[in-house]
């Protein structure tokens, strides 16, 4: 038993060394048999070799060539100057057809500076209306106006102030120029007593022609002119009459106009302004509703007036304040002294 059973296990062993050697000497292709594999390049072909990690260390500057070590700096071309603009010119007016342009300027004469200010143009139809009346067909306010009108001919009226100039102008083809000669200056006026400028709104100014000398009867050309304005007028002589107040300080002078020139005329007043009072004792409060007369020594009356502080500008000169309250009257003498203002008290007994 023991013989069979030993010669069973040497068989047996045996067997196992011979399936040893047998596996051994065959080739296996462990991989192969683990999972199927699907190659991503052509047989015969290697994969590229993957890039090997760049260590984060900073990149050393490449060098720059002696010859080129910096580029030039650039340097922008200096702004050329802007062109020159010719200062605008007046453009010529379109004149549209079946229209003529009427150019219009004036000077004052024929030798001084041309008119710039203050003209009125007014352009009229050259032949009248049924009843008689010229047809305004144009006006215009500007120094130099063009206007463009319809062939024919009319009448243009240039007015400067108080002065004006007429012209008959005919319109046939081409562009018209009239230049219109208007002889006038201006006056400015103003009031003083002594040294001491009359205030604006106290006196006023009216105008008349001709020398205050002259005989005959004359009417104002300009009237109520208030200090520091100016009147256009006419080349001539005029005379102009100042009122200060509006009691009996009047004042008169002759002016002589020059063409473009401004006349400046200063007129002293010998005056006063007189505040009137009726009190029962000097110092006193003045009475109310009081009604006053100014006279003259001679009776003439200058100023009437009712309240209890009437103010009157009167000429340097003697005269009467009377002076009615609750039916009783009180009167006193008194002077004016040229430009001495004061107060004039009127006892009420």
């Amino acid at each position: 038993m023991a013989t069979g059973l030993g010669g069973t296990r040497f068989a047996r062993r045996l067997g196992a060394a011979w399936v040893l050697i047998v596996l051994l000497a065959i080739p296996v292709d462990v991989a192969a048999q683990s999972r199927s594999i699907t190659p991503l390049f052509p047989l015969g072909e290697q994969p590229p070799v993957p890039p090997a990690p760049i260590p984060n260390v900073p990149a050393a500057p490449a060098p720059i060539a002696p010859e080129a070590a910096l580029p030039p700096p650039i340097v922008s071309p200096p702004p050329r100057p802007a062109p020159a603009v010719a200062p605008p010119t007046q453009a010529a007016p379109i004149v549209p057809a079946g229209q003529i342009a009427l150019a219009l300027s004036a000077r004052f004469g024929r030798d001084p500076p041309a008119i710039t200010g203050g003209l009125l143009w007014r352009v009229y139809s050259e032949q009248p209306e049924a009843n008689g009346i010229f047809r305004l067909v144009r006006e215009e306010r500007s120094a130099s106006p063009v206007l463009l009108l319809p062939p024919g001919g009319y009448i243009v009226h240039a007015t400067f102030g108080l002065a004006s100039s007429v012209k008959r102008v005919h319109l046939r083809s081409e562009t018209v120029r009239e230049v219109f000669e208007i002889p006038a200056g201006g006056a400015r006026f103003e009031g003083r007593v002594g040294d001491v400028r009359v205030p604006v709104g106290q006196i006023h100014f009216d105008v008349f022609k001709g020398s205050q000398f002259e005989l005959g009867e004359k009417r104002a050309i300009a009237e109520n002119v208030a200090s520091g304005d100016v009147v256009l007028l006419p080349e001539g002589t005029y005379h102009v009459v100042s009122n200060y107040g509006a009691g009996n300080s009047v004042m008169r002078s002759d002016l002589r106009i020059q063409p473009g020139k401004l006349t400046d005329t200063s007129i002293v007043h010998r005056a006063a302004k007189i505040t009137l009072k009726l009190v029962g004792d000097e110092g006193g409060e003045a009475l109310a509703n009081t009604a006053w007369s100014v006279l003259t020594p001679g009776g003439d009356v200058i100023k009437e007036s009712i309240g209890a502080f009437p103010v009157v500008i009167l000429a340097e000169g003697d005269y009467v304040a009377i002076a009615r309250n609750e039916g009783r009257v009180y009167n006193r003498d008194f002077k004016v002294e040229s430009g001495v203002d004061r107060e004039v008290e009127v006892l009420a007994r």
